[in-house]
């Protein structure tokens, strides 16, 4: 693939986000949501709060990093305008990493004013954070296009594919179910062990529960999915990078069902609950590459020399 400055700074902003949400998932997990109170952008009615508790500091030091996210996207879309001409697809991966990081920083400033956090118990609550854990996939996915296509990646084609095209949709939609209603056994999890808040005194809390056994029973489903999905890419889009993605895709989700395991075993500790999610973002990201790499080739199989790495051909309007 190829390197510029500008690619490596995309797949550095990728990495950074990931980052950011991971640390969103530690305020989650911490009950520290409601640090600012129910104040945005302001924390706690003031710009820096004095003598803040901890709480008040994790929550303050998220909404930091995230502030500096959208710096970096915005610097991205700069740069990809001034960079790329118009019509190129870099331009339109920016302008969608802008929209839905955008989209994201509202979401996270309604779960606020809401007072959708800390040890909420509501219905409402678990349906932002699906919503929020769905919008952040698709912020993960676009980052990820922007950076390949950067890369020398070439524009996705789904017309045409066949059965490679329709697995790879079915896998995607496979994933953010599994992503939602992992979400939401986070937020269970989050409110019987840190809240202390039982199924007896909420059945919302009961119902969360409820979700939360069925959740392993998804994730081997939803990992037989992915699994077929890699083997049919596989065979059918044969090509270095694909035999790669679909290595990684598979070796991550072996990894997740594991530490899922273990994540029950040990009653959810902050940490296993942080690994857990990482190893969803990195699973997300193996599926988003696997995929622009087999639905850039044409339905007919390419030749194993057209596959390599880096030989892309751009059509003549979309060169730099």
């Amino acid at each position: 693939m190829k390197t510029n400055r500008f690619a490596t700074f995309a797949w550095g902003v990728l990495a950074y986000n990931v980052v950011v949400i991971l640390w969103g998932a530690f305020v989650r997990a911490t009950g520290s949501g409601a640090g600012c109170g129910s104040h945005w952008p302001l924390c706690n009615g003031e710009m820096v709060p004095r003598a803040p508790a901890i709480e008040t500091m994790i929550e303050l030091s998220h909404r930091l990093s995230s502030g500096l996210a959208l710096i970096a996207v915005g610097v991205l879309l700069v740069w990809a305008f001034r960079l790329y001409p118009k019509g190129h697809i870099v331009r339109l991966g920016a302008v969608l990493s802008t929209f839905f990081l955008l989209l994201e920083a509202l979401i996270g400033a309604g779960l606020v004013l809401f007072e959708y956090v800390a040890f909420n118990v509501s219905v409402a609550r678990a349906y932002w954070i699906a919503a929020h854990l769905i919008n952040t996939f698709l912020l993960l996915a676009v980052l990820t296009l922007t950076a390949w296509w950067a890369s020398g990646g070439t524009r996705l084609r789904w017309r045409n594919q066949g059965a490679v095209g329709w697995t790879l949709a079915l896998a995607f939609g496979a994933m953010l179910g599994l992503g939602a209603s992992g979400g939401i056994t986070a937020l269970g999890d989050t409110l019987v062990l840190q809240g202390g808040i039982t199924p007896a005194e909420s059945p919302i809390v009961a119902a969360l529960l409820g979700i939360r056994l069925l959740h392993p029973i998804l994730a081997f489903g939803v990992g037989g999915i992915v699994a077929a999905t890699a083997w049919l890419v596989r065979a059918q889009r044969p090509s270095t990078q694909t035999s790669r993605y679909s290595t990684w895709l598979i070796a991550l989700f072996v990894g997740q069902l594991l530490l899922g395991a273990l994540n029950v075993a040990l009653k959810a500790p902050v940490t296993i609950q942080l690994a857990h999610l990482l190893l969803s973002d990195l699973i997300w990201i193996a599926l988003v590459l696997l995929a622009a790499t087999a639905l850039a080739q044409p339905a007919a199989l390419m030749s194993e020399q057209d596959a390599k790495p880096g030989n892309f051909t751009l059509s003549p309007t979309r060169r730099m």
